[in-house]
């Protein structure tokens, strides 16, 4: 097993135009984690600050922003923490979920999936 990286494409705030980086797929991420030049470049702002326990056990405070990418052609809107510079940028559980991939750990891959619900009415 292992982990593995994925390309994700992040698309700036107004549409013109993206920018592909490469991820780590981190499923103990909640959020996905992007390099904040990089958002900034793109138009994204942060619309609040949330706090964070890294793997250390330390607590530290991220902005966060709305950001649309596309992960293995899937396009979907999502929150994103802006990473500092130097920062790996991650893939997290959100987005994974939001675009409705999970991850093959054995293919160390990517795979689709379908949603889920308690049931409909009668």
């Amino acid at each position: 097993m292992g982990t593995f990286s994925c390309p994700i494409e992040v698309i700036a705030a107004d549409g013109s135009r993206s920018e592909t980086v490469d991820a780590l797929v981190d499923t103990g991420s909640t959020y996905t984690c992007l390099p904040v030049t990089l958002l900034r470049e793109l138009g994204i702002a942060p619309y609040r600050r949330i706090r964070s326990e890294l793997a250390d056990g330390s607590v530290v405070e991220d902005e966060l922003g709305i950001v649309h990418v596309r992960v293995e052609g899937i396009y979907t809107p999502t929150l994103a923490i802006f990473a500092s510079e130097g920062a790996p940028a991650l893939l997290g559980a959100y987005t994974l979920e939001g675009a409705l991939l999970v991850v093959d750990p054995v293919r160390q891959r990517l795979a689709p999936t379908h949603a889920l619900r308690m049931g409909r009415a009668k």
